[in-house]
């Protein structure tokens, strides 16, 4: 069978870019990180399509493993709803041609949220705003974002603006001494605005190519909590020169809970992206698709482990091929 038409690239890319581009991709780290989720949901999928005939017993038990999964009940029905009309147009004859055409599908999910990524038309510095609730894995994310800016040759400064939650201006700092890069911060308690401020006169004295700038854990039922965030969020608008993004941490171990949180953020915040940490962690990787259909976010990064360098910049087809254990990783 030819390979998926939805995976070949139209970013007119020169084969030396292309090659650059796909090393970034880290698609070794993308399948490590959904071990589990292959081990224990989709590797299921695969049998059920290759013992089962195409009938309502199969879509039914299909339904079963992708909600197990934490695809989402809504997003699982249009996952099906639009297997079933291509099984019924195309004439599918066998389970197989079924399971190609709902990688298919899945990546359609994945890519029809446009994804130009954080740099993409980005006027230098690029300033990163990163929210979440407490535990999402946010300041992990925000040193393994600045590690990987720093391997490709960019000067990275960061922000401790997560003033309130304890040990975390010095959880910032250590891994900001790890990576090798600048962390502006004040005291426990500080005003987050302030931090803000003094983080972009830094990074502007230092000519910077990235500021991230971490914000305290909001609880996103908290009202005036989340105010503050905004009011972050405008002190970096007001800068001269740069572009802004708002990267949402959502911990992938949390499921449909942490999506709940996400779509909180989603509604009060104008978020770029999602970096979905933790996804090493849990047997419950379909959130991903979740997380493009229902916040209509795209997944940016996702963390692959504990280490620095356990970072992937979200590829739509690395991660299907990831989830089904065809990647050539394995």
């Amino acid at each position: 069978m030819r390979p998926i038409l939805l995976w070949e690239t139209s970013s007119g890319l020169e084969e030396g870019n292309l090659l650059r581009f796909l090393r970034k991709l880290k698609p070794e780290k993308t399948s490590q990180a959904v071990t589990k989720t292959r081990e224990t949901w989709f590797s299921r999928v695969k049998t059920l399509f290759r013992s089962a005939k195409l009938d309502d017993d199969l879509w039914d038990q299909l339904e079963e493993l992708l909600i197990s999964a934490d695809v989402g009940v809504a997003t699982t029905e249009k996952l099906l709803s639009r297997l079933k009309a291509r099984a019924r147009q195309q004439n599918l004859a066998t389970s197989e041609q079924a399971l190609e055409a709902l990688k298919q599908e899945m990546g359609s999910i994945l890519t029809a949220v446009p994804s130009p990524g954080l740099e993409n038309g980005a006027t230098p510095p690029l300033v990163v705003l990163v929210v979440g609730v407490n535990g999402s894995g946010k300041t992990t994310s925000i040193a393994k974002l600045a590690n990987l800016y720093k391997e490709d040759g960019k000067r990275v400064v960061l922000g401790a603006g997560d003033t309130f939650r304890a040990a975390a201006i010095e959880q910032l700092q250590t891994w900001g001494g790890r990576v090798g890069v600048v962390v502006i911060a004040h005291q426990q308690g500080a005003d987050p605005g302030a931090v803000a401020f003094d983080t972009l006169q830094a990074a502007k004295a230092r000519s910077a190519d990235v500021v991230i700038i971490d914000t305290a854990g909001r609880l996103h039922t908290k009202v005036n909590l989340m105010e503050e965030v905004k009011k972050v969020q405008r002190i970096v608008s007001r800068r001269e020169g740069g572009t802004q993004r708002v990267l949402l941490t959502l911990d992938a171990t949390t499921g449909q809970n942490g999506l709940h949180q996400a779509r909180a953020f989603a509604e009060a915040l104008k978020c770029d992206g999602v970096f979905l940490s933790k996804l090493d962690g849990t047997a419950k990787g379909g959130i991903v698709l979740a997380v493009a259909e229902e916040l209509k976010l795209p997944v940016l990064y996702i963390g692959t482990g504990e280490q620095l360098d356990d970072i992937a910049p979200f590829d739509a087809r690395s991660f299907v091929d990831a989830l089904f254990g065809d990647d050539a990783g394995r």
